[in-house]
């Protein structure tokens, strides 16, 4: 039996992408990794080809991690020798407040677990339950628990950001 990864690329492609988007949070990238992990599934038969999709896009996000951390770096040893670049331009304030919240996402995602994360953004990008428990290795009964935790977490921490903030003034 052959995969039709065309229908595949068709049902899955916009659920990658978002699911990598709330990753790295750069749609340029996450169109980029979302079409990779689709070339690297290319030439295998899983039984399930949307979970193998997604099991390679988490690897890509990894590695994507671990490059952005070391090219973090780089950048930081050559700033101390550059000089100092002139602020950006004031924007206006929904699209300040736009960016607020999502930076406040950004980081309430950032402190759950990374099997919290992965199983919130996996279900999110429209994976079932089995699905998950297969490309994070919990049991299928333990993910609809994990999901819940995630969820609460996630919102305890987004409104400890927002009080935090607001507080700032």
């Amino acid at each position: 039996m052959s995969v039709d990864w065309s229908e595949v690329y068709r049902t899955t492609y916009a659920s990658i992408v978002r699911f990598i988007h709330r990753q790295v949070w750069d749609e340029d990238r996450a169109h980029d990794l979302a079409q990779e992990a689709f070339v690297r599934s290319l030439p295998h038969e899983p039984e399930n080809p949307r979970a193998w999709v997604f099991r390679i896009a988490s690897n890509l996000v990894r590695d994507e991690a671990k490059m952005v951390v070391r090219r973090k770096k780089h950048l930081a040893l050559l700033r101390t020798e550059q000089e100092a670049v002139a602020p950006a331009p004031a924007e206006p304030d929904a699209e300040l407040d736009r960016k607020e919240r999502e930076e406040r996402v950004r980081r309430a995602l950032a402190a759950l677990t990374d099997r919290d994360r992965e199983v919130l953004l996996l279900w999110d990008a429209g994976l079932g339950y089995a699905e998950i428990a297969a490309q994070t290795g919990l049991a299928p009964g333990a993910v609809g628990t994990t999901l819940s935790r995630a969820r609460k977490k996630l919102v305890a921490s987004y409104d400890a950001l927002e009080e935090t903030d607001a507080a700032r003034g």
